[in-house]
């Protein structure tokens, strides 16, 4: 079995070495990732500069680029072939909720997804890597799982796991669960540079707005292991109906 790894953290995060020293023993490895922390950079590619790949000290690959940079680049042509899952993590910190639209941990996992390869996005649940080896442990075993059941020789789909920062013996099964939402992001926080320049600094994301049971937010609060199925598809259908009838009113005004 062949895994490509990357995250958003940096080549040399600790939760991607634990990820890689924990997935060796069961697969053969590659890892392609960003040479500095790319948090929140989602989906975005790089298209006007260009990236470069070093190897480094440790054997891993590096891109100056972005996450999914880092799997694009390898899924098209670095590697030489073709991985049967791809992994991205593991991230310092939560990735629930909304989160996941500006996550660059979810952004690698997903381009791997967009090229047809099963894929997860791995987080655990609060910064610090506090019990890292627990959380690697729990992502090989859940690959060992799916190796098992042939679940990697089905559909491409896309996971967000989220993992508790517990012993392994006290994290709870995994739960199946839908992203739950946060309020909005707290005021931008100014500052003035040497020069006299204002300074804008994006504030912390804002509370859990719908922590309800069957979110993400509820069952991470309650030390399971969080598993949701993630999908690309941004189509509001529930509303497709509404927006033609709205349109076609539309297009019968005549505009002066």
């Amino acid at each position: 079995m062949k895994i490509l790894i990357s995250n958003d953290d940096g080549f040399r995060a600790d939760g991607i070495v634990a990820l890689f020293n924990a997935l060796k023993a069961v697969a053969d490895v590659e890892v392609v990732a960003p040479e500095h922390n790319n948090s929140a950079k989602s989906n975005a590619l790089t298209l006007h500069t260009p990236l470069y790949v070093h190897r480094a000290d440790n054997g891993f690959r590096y891109v100056n680029g972005t996450p999914a940079d880092c799997v694009h680049i390898a899924l098209t042509g670095l590697l030489g072939y073709r991985p049967d899952l791809v992994i991205s993590g593991i991230n310092n910190g939560a990735n629930m909720g909304d989160d996941t639209l500006y996550s660059g941990t979810v952004g690698a996992a997903m381009e791997g997804y967009l090229f047809g390869i099963p894929a997860i996005a791995v987080s655990q649940i609060d910064k610090g890597w506090a019990h890292l080896d627990a959380a690697a442990l729990t992502v090989k075993n859940l690959v060992q799982q799916m190796m098992a059941n042939a679940s990697l020789q089905t559909r491409p789909w896309l996971l967000n796991v989220n993992i508790p920062n517990l012993p392994f013996d006290q994290i709870k099964p995994p739960q199946v669960c839908r992203l739950g939402r946060r309020h909005a992001a707290e005021p931008v926080i100014t500052q003035v540079d040497p020069r006299g320049q204002t300074m804008y600094w994006i504030g912390n994301a804002g509370p859990a707005m719908d922590d309800s049971q069957g979110t993400d937010f509820h069952a991470a609060g309650q030390g399971h292991v969080v598993v949701t199925p993630l999908k690309v598809d941004l189509t509001d259908h529930d509303h497709l109906q509404a927006w033609m009838q709205t349109c076609s009113h539309l297009s019968r005004q005549v505009v002066a």
